[in-house]
């Protein structure tokens, strides 16, 4: 009888702001992207670019095969690094958390990195 008396007590507004908690809040896209992104994506660009630089005179002489292995070898150590740090801030440091979406940034400026010094390599 109580739970009935309740839910009779609900009002047409109570339940939509109810429901509406069910769905995760809509935030735009710069709020997303944010400059912490842009940070992660800018620097693990120059992390894998740096990576790759200090091979570039064996890479310069190597034939297509072993390039093409180098630059997905490189752009597969510099994201695992990137997944590395995000899981040490679950699992090692205090009051840190993982966020998928910096891995995402780290990823894609991982990504951008390798697709510049391939640019590079072809220009050379």
């Amino acid at each position: 009888a109580g739970t009935v008396f309740r839910l009779g007590a609900l009002s047409a507004g109570d339940l939509v702001d109810q429901a509406g908690r069910c769905f995760p809040t809509v935030v735009n896209f710069w709020e997303w992207i944010g400059p912490d992104k842009i940070i992660h994506l800018l620097l693990f660009a120059l992390f894998s670019y740096l990576a790759l630089w200090g091979y570039r005179k064996q890479l310069l002489s190597a034939n297509s095969s072993s390039q093409t292995t180098a630059l997905l070898f490189a752009l597969f150590l510099t994201i695992s690094y990137g997944a590395l740090t995000e899981l040490m801030q679950k699992y090692v440091f205090i009051n840190r958390y993982v966020s998928y979406l910096d891995l995402l940034a780290d990823s894609i400026g991982c990504v951008l990195g390798v697709i510049t010094f391939y640019f590079y390599l072809k220009k050379n």
